[in-house]
């Protein structure tokens, strides 16, 4: 067997598609939620917090930055942008509650289907036939 026909079953194999599939979800996921929280969450925080953005949160750790955007200060030397960490801790934390939610809703789904008796099955054409021969004899 070829390294290359080796490598094809190996990736042909279900759970390596699954994962696959995972990484997909997962990165489209992640931009649907890096989307929530920097164009619906941190401007609703922003209102209510009175003007407060994360994203222009820094600490220069220069003399040369006086600049007092994040963009504008990383052009003129280091800063510490620890609003961007608060800001990735929040979309961690958003993603981490969606998964629980998810995960949750499918324990659910699964212990409601465990405990759903399932119906017995029908009897056999053998069984049939036995019986009726059994009711046939006792008459």
């Amino acid at each position: 067997m070829s390294i290359v026909s080796e490598f094809r079953d190996f990736a042909m194999k279900g759970n390596v598609v699954d994962l696959a599939v995972g990484v997909i979800i997962g990165a489209a996921f992640g931009t649907i939620v890096s989307s929530l929280v920097d164009d619906l969450i941190m401007p609703v925080v922003g209102a209510v917090t009175g003007g407060l953005d994360f994203s222009n949160y820094f600490l220069p750790l220069s003399n040369a930055v006086t600049a007092t955007t994040l963009d504008a200060a990383r052009e003129q030397g280091a800063v510490f942008a620890y609003g961007k960490f608060i800001t990735a801790v929040l979309k961690f934390l958003i993603i981490a509650w969606v998964l629980f939610l998810v995960i949750k809703a499918m324990n659910r789904m699964k212990k409601q289907a465990a405990a759903a008796p399932a119906a017995p099955p029908a009897p056999s054409d053998e069984i049939v036939l036995l019986r009726e021969i059994r009711d046939a004899l006792k008459k």
